[in-house]
């Protein structure tokens, strides 16, 4: 260290007007250590200069003098460690290179831990303290175990791994405390920390807890052939015991939902195995089972891996039913269509509902609601949701509001017991961490009919928002846009939602929006290579068989081109062989395509059944600003929709989407963006009305959402927005 640094030094400690403690001159250095303190002292202005180019302070915190503070540590106490090294004659010549290569590497691990966000700049101070404390211990052959004991995590984690203290006499005891820390700031991790250190001296008692926090962990490193799974398995922990065993069995995976029961004997190996002879009745005791584990969730007795038996009831629910009615969409007869439900329970249609939301067709949903209620007997409707706890009980709602079945199931119980019913969807919102029943909510609103409801829970979101003296934020936020959402589907109200809630616009969609920076509107519609298809797909080129547009006919697509006006082309592929998954390769082509020539899509558009349209949202571009979703219960999709398009406007049938609407709509559509028009939503949507006459075309259509109307998207927006405005302190 050179003279003007030592200056420098004593300068700045002055310069601070702080106490410090005396600095320590230090004597010449041998040639062949001052290699080692200039790296020290190089280390020190790295650390000085990590937040800011200036040369002087390291803005460690926002707090000027604290910044001061931890700065005089850095330089004082690391120049008098230098000193002190070189002065006391107590540390040999070797040992001196070995203390000054550890502040080296004390400084240098510094930096990288609060580079990669693993320690803060205001533990520095205490980190230097620590090594000091160590240090001092180190040499009076004592344990450094209070140091790393004493000291947060980061910090003792930089000193037990420091090449000085390896030799500590307790160094494997400070090992373990090190890990179990780190296993009490981190619980979740507890089993991956212990499959680096599985030796520590807390294994057993650590295994414990780790099991009653995630039982499928522990499942999944029973079976390790490791040092951890060793110590899994010789565990004599009753609840890890179980979870072995199941480990050991081919099927153990299907006896896993049963956990919680195995475990308090409450079921044996044998009802399990005598289940799973027969797929329905394996169903049938997974219901049972929900039903039993959601009774003891409304009194706060949560059961071990019910979301685990909660996904195999749902993957059941599917695979053996919803699949097999879904397939049989075409099939006149109800008998032949619905006979795999024929022996399930009204409980068990009823989990066949609320956990098929995704997969379920709209005519499939309609038999199983059905089915649930001629098997009743003539009880209340409320008598299916009190059997099953209320289990998932908003999500039938919901789906029954979708579907246009709410009423139904209202009528079927008494008034009150209706009332209060519809008060408690509405309430707890913002219980969950997602937004799920906040958006339910919304959803169900706009599909609700019986104004006497739809002003009970404008009622109850009102009472939420304002009468609860305890409200939340978050709960305020979400009460707050239902409450304006929910208001301005009556027009008198004249409620600008764009303006009110600070969203893009919904009532209308610029023309010059969806252009691209050649001033082309590139839409992009998909067809699949079914018997219906391949009919829409006709119908679609018809219409635009006119003077206005011109077709190009490609192998796999066809482009359709605005001859006037409006820049517009229209790409759709051919309805190929689905069989052959030949319409898959014709968009999966069409893609290559337009990604090459940077055409990305501003309007998407599903022509198809409900069960293809997973695949259009696969493909789904996240440049769409207007979605067409033409299927039957499309409307089921907007959150996924959502996820790819935060602020796409979408349009969707509550229940059946039919060609002849959505041809119509294109049409509509396309024809005001050729002419240079904006797309005004309510005007555009009160024209189309006047197109269908009949009764049946009519009542399909009012099963259409259009953008405005879409309660549930317009409530992920500005949900996004407020959250954004109150995370700026706005």
């Amino acid at each position: 260290m050179t003279r003007h640094f030592f200056i420098f030094i004593l300068f700045l400690a002055c310069s601070f007007n702080i106490t410090a403690q005396p600095i320590i001159p230090i004597p010449a250095v041998p040639a062949m250590r001052q290699l080692f303190h200039f790296n020290i002292d190089n280390d020190q202005q790295k650390i000085i200069k990590l937040n800011t180019t200036n040369d002087t302070i390291f803005d460690a915190t926002d707090d000027a003098r604290e910044n001061i503070r931890l700065t005089k540590i850095l330089n004082i106490h690391i120049n008098n460690l230098q000193a002190t090294i070189e002065i006391d004659s107590t540390i040999s010549e070797s040992d001196k290179f070995v203390w000054l290569k550890a502040i080296d590497n004390l400084l240098n691990d510094f930096m990288f831990y609060y580079k990669s966000g693993k320690i803060e700049g205001k533990e520095i101070g205490e980190l230097i303290i620590a090594f000091e404390a160590a240090m001092s211990l180190n040499r009076a052959h004592q344990t450094i175990s209070p140091v790393v004991i004493n000291n947060p995590i980061e910090v003792a984690n930089i000193i037990l791994n420091n090449p000085a203290f390896t030799n500590d006499i307790n160094y494997k005891f400070c090992r373990d405390n090190m890990v179990l820390k780190m296993c009490e700031k981190q619980p979740n991790n507890i089993l991956k920390i212990l499959n680096v250190y599985p030796t520590v001296y807390f294994t057993d008692s650590i295994l414990g807890e780790a099991a009653r926090r995630n039982q499928e962990e522990i499942y999944n490193y029973a079976s390790s052939p490791n040092a951890l799974g060793d110590s899994i398995r010789n565990s004599k922990d009753p609840l890890i015991k179980t979870i072995c065993k199941l480990s050991t069995l081919n099927t153990g995976r299907m006896y896993f939902p049963f956990l919680d029961l195995l475990y308090k004997n409450q079921i044996s190996f044998d009802t399990i195995t005598r289940a799973l002879e027969n797929d329905q009745n394996y169903y049938k005791l997974l219901v049972k089972t929900e039903i039993d584990y959601a009774h003891r969730e409304y009194y706060q007795d949560t059961p071990l891996v019910h979301k685990t038996l909660i996904e195999k009831l749902r993957g059941k629910a599917v695979d053996l039913y919803i699949d097999e009615i879904n397939a049989l969409h075409d099939e006149k007869s109800e008998l032949v269509r619905f006979k795999k439900i024929d022996s399930l329970s009204p409980t068990e249609l009823y989990y066949l509902c609320v956990l098929g939301e995704e997969e379920i067709y709209t005519s499939s949903y309609l038999g199983v609601y059905k089915r649930i209620f001629e098997r009743m007997k003539g009880q209340k409707s409320n008598a299916i949701l009190e059997d099953t706890h209320y289990d998932f009980y908003k999500k039938f709602i919901k789906m029954a509001a979708a579907y246009n079945q709410l009423d139904d199931f209202l009528k079927r119980m008494d008034t009150s017991t209706a009332n209060e019913i519809m008060r408690s969807f509405v309430k707890d919102l913002a219980a969950k961490n997602t937004l799920e029943d906040a958006v339910d909510v919304a959803d169900s609103y706009s599909s609700i009919t019986n104004k006497k409801i739809k002003k009970l829970i404008l009622d109850q979101v009102q009472a939420n928002l304002f009468e609860d003296p305890q409200i939340t934020k978050r709960a305020e936020i979400i009460y707050r846009l239902l409450y304006t959402i929910l208001l301005s589907m009556d027009t008198s109200n004249h409620i600008n939602l764009t303006k009110q809630l600070g969203i893009s616009p919904i009532y209308f969609m610029p023309n010059k929006l969806l252009q691209d920076s050649t001033k082309t509107i590139v839409i992009q519609q998909f067809f699949y290579g079914d018997k219906d298809g391949k009919t829409v797909f006709e119908s679609f080129v018809n219409k635009f068989k006119n003077p206005n547009w011109k077709i190009t006919n490609k192998e796999e697509w066809i482009e359709v081109r605005s001859v006037k006006g409006t820049k517009i082309t229209i790409y759709a592929n051919k309805p190929l062989d689905t069989e052959k998954d030949l319409d898959a390769e014709a968009q999966r082509h069409l893609f290559q395509y337009l990604t090459a020539m940077t055409d990305y899509p501003t309007v998407v558009i599903h022509r198809g059944h409900s069960y293809f349209l997973k695949y259009t949202i696969e493909q789904l571009a996240s440049s769409a600003k207007i979605v067409l979703l033409g299927s039957c219960g499309g409307y089921q999709s907007l959150n996924k929709v959502l996820e790819i398009c935060p602020e796409a406007q979408i349009i969707s049938s509550k229940q059946v989407g039919t060609g002849v609407i959505n041809q119509e709509l294109i049409n509509i559509i396309t024809e005001e963006l050729r002419l240079g028009k904006d797309l005004n939503w309510p005007l555009l949507w009160k024209n189309i009305t006047g197109k269908f006459i009949t009764p049946q075309d009519k009542e399909k259509f009012n099963d259409y959402i259009p953008p405005h109307k879409n309660l549930g998207a317009i409530f992920i927006m500005a949900y996004d927005k407020a959250i954004e405005k109150a995370n700026n302190g706005e």
